[in-house]
C-alpha cells in the first residue's frame, strides 16, 4: 500500500527505541521512552501559505506528543504536520 500525505503533512518512520537496562533489569517496551527522531518517508505538496521544507529521506526531530500513529503492513509510522517537525538532522 502506498500513502501520500496531503497538504502540509509528513509521514515519518520513527527510529527504534533503544534497549535499556538498569542494573541487569531490562525495561519492557511499554515503559520505554517514545523516540523523538525518525526518517521522513513521504510528504504532501504543502499549502499556499506553507511550502514543504522537509523531503523524503530527511532525518528529523519532532515533539514528544506530535503526530498520529498508524500501522501499515506491520510497520508503525507517524503522520504529522510539517510544523510539528522541530529540526532536520544533518
Amino acid at each position: 500500500m502506498n500513502i501520500k500525505p496531503l497538504a502540509d503533512r509528513v509521514l515519518i518512520l520513527p527510529k527504534a527505541a533503544e534497549e535499556k537496562t538498569i542494573g541487569g533489569i531490562i525495561i519492557p517496551d511499554t515503559a520505554k521512552e517514545k523516540p523523538l527522531q525518525g526518517e521522513v518517508v513521504a510528504t504532501g505538496n504543502g499549502t499556499k501559505d506553507e511550502e514543504m521544507i522537509v523531503k523524503a529521506g530527511d532525518n528529523v526531530l519532532y515533539g514528544k506528543y506530535a503526530g498520529t500513529e498508524l500501522e501499515l503492513d506491520g510497520v508503525k509510522y507517524l503522520i504529522m504536520r510539517q510544523s510539528d517537525v522541530l529540526a532536520i538532522l544533518g
